[in-house]
């Protein structure tokens, strides 16, 4: 069994409070109530004041391995990544949609 992740943000902000990350195995998918009951993240935090994101197993690989951070836009509730500046390594890292959506734009320019 693969089970995508949940990512836990604040609605207000957008931050990320918990990625449960990916599993696979002998493993049990859990429901947004246990998640508050298990991870001392969430353990406390008002329900309504939090979103979640949940990704199916695979979901963004590429974007969660190149990226330097990533939060939601709460308008949208899509991930924007933060990708580390190739030509310059010391300026502020770039927010941008993740691979999937600038690849399927440009698919949609061209067709």
């Amino acid at each position: 069994m693969q089970i995508g992740r949940k990512i836990y943000y604040e609605k207000s902000t957008g931050n990320v409070i918990q990625d449960t990350g990916e599993l696979q195995g002998n493993v049990v998918a859990t429901t947004v109530e246990q998640d508050f009951l298990t991870y001392i993240t969430l353990n406390g935090r008002v329900m309504d004041s939090v979103g979640v994101v949940q990704l199916n197993y695979g979901d963004y690989a590429q974007d969660f391995i190149t990226c330097s951070g990533y939060s939601v836009d709460v308008a949208t509730n899509k991930l924007v990544f933060t990708y580390p500046d190739a030509n310059n390594p010391t300026a502020q890292p770039i927010n941008q949609p993740s691979y999937e959506d600038r690849l399927s734009a440009v698919e949609q320019v061209i067709l």
